[in-house]
């Protein structure tokens, strides 16, 4: 994924959105409280539903430097001397 901007919207359904800042194509991820989990959240959704994108994103940064760190171990180790 591309480096960006990102921003947490809550959109006109009451879904929140994790997108590109500037960006009204599809979200990246959107996150839907039920009925009943909204009532158990009350006015504690949002920073709920921060909290679970921003969890995400962190997982996705360190699977991302996972790879790449592997991906230049498997490079240095094809260098010859």
């Amino acid at each position: 994924m591309s480096q960006a901007f990102l921003e947490i919207v809550e959109l006109e359904d009451g879904t929140f959105a994790l997108r590109r800042m500037e960006d009204e194509g599809e979200p990246l991820v959107e996150i839907h409280f039920s009925s009943e989990v909204e009532g158990f959240l009350g006015d504690h959704k949002v920073a709920i539903a921060k909290a679970m994108l921003g969890a995400g994103v962190q997982a996705a940064g360190a699977i991302s430097k996972s790879l790449m760190e592997a991906e230049e171990k498997e490079l240095s180790d094809r260098v010859l001397h």
